[in-house]
């Protein structure tokens, strides 16, 4: 099914901080990075993972109702998933110019496909699609559902011997729960229900709440602060709770969300993360301002952003300006607007 452009009037922006034709310019680059196997690397040349070619997938998704070559990039990524997997149903944490720079097979990298699938279908409707690439979706799962510890937790990663690491990790573990509740609504809608999928992600839901202390501590990560209501683990007043609590430690005014507590860098991924985790919680006026602030980060020649930027020292670092960010950033413009279907994946409203 062709994706059919959406009218101008409608088209993504957000009021006094990003038109649409910036938000299109953004997108340019990470259509310009994919490499012709479909991969969508860090930056030209650089090296690829999985999640982060996801999250680049779909922020191609969602500027592709409005232009037709950043659609079809996002196919052409989706399909490169279905060439480049492990025949376990993962795929290597890293790539280099399409080819496996290790055998290391991480958990988060092998669901999120789930959630980019399933944010395709809610943007485009193209079912067919959706079914092409539903194996892409049930082998990943599957593969990390084989990585469930005693009590339901998912280990982070599959060594390059096949041996499951020996820890959980609050993030992946969220990130996790997120896709496997997208795995089994895009289930729902072709289908092909998959009721253990809704189960396990209520179990890690309970752990995320209920028993942090079970996951390795990487608790200086800002991540493993918003990540848990991100991925619609933890909702309602416990959300809020959580945000409040650690609010001071991460979010530097005026500047952005810091990657980790004790180091002066600001990162525009994150910040876009943790506003995609406020619009979760209707918090959309303080996701404005923040998204607002870390245009700092915007490179006003091509509308490209850099990475971070560490404010003790007053430089961009690292001197890198990858594409995951700049995708992270027109993902939380659709959340925060509720422009197209697909920002009821981060917004949970998929079943509203």
């Amino acid at each position: 099914m062709p994706v059919v452009s959406a009218p101008d009037e409608l088209a993504l922006r957000l009021p006094g901080v990003l038109d649409a034709g910036q938000l299109l310019r953004s997108a340019d680059y990470l259509a310009r990075s994919q490499e012709d196997t479909g991969a969508v690397p860090w930056f030209p040349g650089g090296h690829t993972d999985v999640w982060d070619h996801v999250e680049c997938a779909m922020a191609l998704t969602v500027t592709g109702l409005w232009r037709p070559a950043h659609a079809a990039a996002a196919r052409r990524a989706y399909r490169w998933l279905a060439q480049s997997r492990h025949p376990d149903g993962g795929w290597p944490a890293k790539f280099r110019q399409g080819v496996p720079a290790t055998g290391l097979r991480e958990a988060n990298h092998a669901a999120y496909p789930a959630v980019g699938l399933f944010h395709h279908l809610l943007v485009t409707g193209d079912t067919a699609f959706a079914g092409e690439l539903w194996p892409v979706v049930e082998e990943g799962l599957e593969f990390v559902l084989a990585l469930r510890g005693p009590r339901g937790e998912i280990l982070w990663a599959r060594g390059e011997d096949g041996s499951p690491g020996d820890h959980a990790l609050l993030t992946v573990c969220a990130s996790v729960h997120h896709a496997l509740r997208c795995g089994a609504a895009l289930g729902e809608r072709l289908g092909r229900p998959r009721p253990a999928w809704t189960g396990a992600a209520d179990r890690l839901a309970d752990l995320v709440n209920d028993d942090e202390d079970l996951f390795a501590d990487r608790s200086r990560f800002s991540m493993d602060w918003f990540y848990p209501v991100l991925g619609g683990a933890v909702r309602g007043e416990a959300a809020h709770a959580r945000l409040a609590e650690r609010w001071d430690r991460f979010v530097v005014p005026g500047l952005g969300v810091r990657c980790v507590d004790d180091q002066p860098w600001v990162t525009a991924a994150e910040t876009s993360e943790l506003v995609l985790a406020l619009a979760a919680l209707g918090r959309t006026d303080e996701g404005v301002r923040i998204l607002r602030e870390v245009q700092h980060l915007r490179d006003g020649d091509d509308g490209v952003y850099w990475t971070g930027y560490q404010f003790a020292e007053q430089v961009r670092w690292p001197v890198e300006r990858s594409t995951w960010t700049t995708a992270a950033v027109i993902l939380a413009v659709d959340a925060l607007t509720a422009t197209t279907p697909g920002s009821r994946v981060f917004l949970h409203t998929w079943d509203g």
